[in-house]
């Protein structure tokens, strides 16, 4: 029906928001205070996780370079993802109630496993992405590091109008713009002098690096979104369990390839690594994990923005562990960027929350039979409106 339902007297098309599948438009149209308070304590440990981040990124070097291998350090966060999939799926199948679908059967699992396969896709992203965070390292401090991360969100938005046929309001698009210049405000005179790569000008090979920072971890959030809530019936830890299984596949075909390059004993994954590294392992590890739900039960934007606030927390951090200095340009900056987070949030369409269409022309063809084609669009919008009360008129966190 292409987003469409046909009136079957005059047949005048009434707009449907797309789906995504109907599990997750059976969730979303019962959202609740509930639901917005989980949203709140996804970003406030988001908000801790990621903060900490860069900073234990920067603990783990030794005079400016990395002693391990950082493909390593990916691999090992993979599998500490795996072992806690797991341990989950176990929990989960134990506290399963008569009736319900058993998850650890060969059938259900390999059923799941060909659903899944899209994830795939963002597991190699983002290990191309774990990889690039390293390499940005070099370059910037930690807290220009999580405000570059920020330029992540526009590019997100256009992918997921694009991808997912997201919609924005015009105010949510001016507030991605004000985001942008909260972080151009931020990073005026960031780059350090005096150093090159790749033969190119440091500044000149700093952006580049930061070209690919963007738009890789950008393309495989969408992506990861979208593969988790078109199986949102799935548990959302053998969907992991999966995209983590393809993420320590694709690393360690880097360790791998690295080796052939570098030679066998640069296939020891646990050479050069140090109290900070092994906490490094377990913050990216639980960072992941706590994407998955932002990605499954909330949204793709909301998650970056939530990275936006943990830059304060980084930003005061790093000043205090390693001196750097807090001028008024990261002042500055981090107050656009937070008013721009408070216009995006506060200024969300109201009718984005997908509703299947499959139901929609249900309710649409049960409102024909009632009443005058004339009061067809009206019926519609007034069923929207009981379904999700004024409860969804509430900005996603609260303002």
């Amino acid at each position: 029906m292409n987003g469409e339902v046909e009136c079957s007297v005059c047949h005048a098309k009434v707009p449907v928001p797309a789906a995504v599948s109907k599990a997750y438009d059976s969730h979303r149209s019962t959202v609740s205070s509930r639901q917005r308070a989980l949203n709140v304590l996804l970003v406030s440990g988001d908000c801790i996780l990621a903060g900490l981040q860069p900073i234990l990124v920067y603990m783990s070097k030794v005079d400016g370079k990395f002693k391990f291998s950082p493909i390593s350090v990916n691999f090992l966060t993979e599998i500490t993802k795996i072992i806690f999939a797991i341990i989950m799926l176990f929990i989960q199948a134990r506290r399963l109630k008569v009736g319900d679908k058993p998850l650890l059967t060969v059938s259900t699992f390999m059923q799941a496993a060909r659903n899944n396969v899209l994830l795939a896709v963002p597991a190699f992203l983002y290990a191309i992405n774990n990889y690039l965070k390293f390499i940005m390292q070099l370059y910037f401090n930690p807290a220009s590091v999580k405000m570059l991360s920020n330029l992540k969100v526009l590019v997100i938005a256009v992918l997921l109008k694009i991808i997912m046929r997201r919609r924005f309001s015009t105010i949510q698009w001016e507030a991605l713009a004000l985001l942008l210049i909260g972080i151009s405000v931020n990073q005026l005179k960031s780059l350090p002098e005096g150093s090159s790569t790749l033969g190119l000008p440091v500044a000149a090979g700093a952006y580049l690096y930061t070209l690919f920072f963007v738009t890789v971890p950008a393309l495989a959030s969408v992506y990861n979104e979208k593969a988790l809530k078109s199986q949102f019936d799935t548990s959302i830890y053998l969907q992991n369990l999966f995209l983590y299984g393809y993420g320590a596949i694709f690393n360690f075909l880097g360790l791998v390839i690295t080796a052939i390059i570098q030679g066998p004993s640069s296939f020891n994954i646990l050479e050069g690594h140090s109290k900070a590294t092994m906490f490094l392992i377990c913050n990216n590890a639980a960072q992941g994990i706590l994407s998955s739900f932002f990605f499954k039960y909330a949204d793709t934007i909301l998650k970056k923005y939530s990275s936006t606030i943990a830059t304060i927390f980084t930003g005061v951090a790093s000043a205090v562990l390693f001196g750097h200095t807090l001028t008024i340009n990261f002042v500055l900056g981090i107050s656009i960027v937070i008013i721009s987070m408070h216009q995006y949030l506060s200024n969300q369409i109201k009718d984005v929350v997908p509703s299947s269409k499959v139901e929609m022309a249900d309710v649409h063809d049960h409102r024909v039979k009632e009443s005058a084609c004339v009061n067809v669009t009206d019926s519609v919008a007034s069923e929207a409106k009981h379904r999700h009360g004024s409860d969804e008129r509430q900005p996603l966190l609260p303002v």
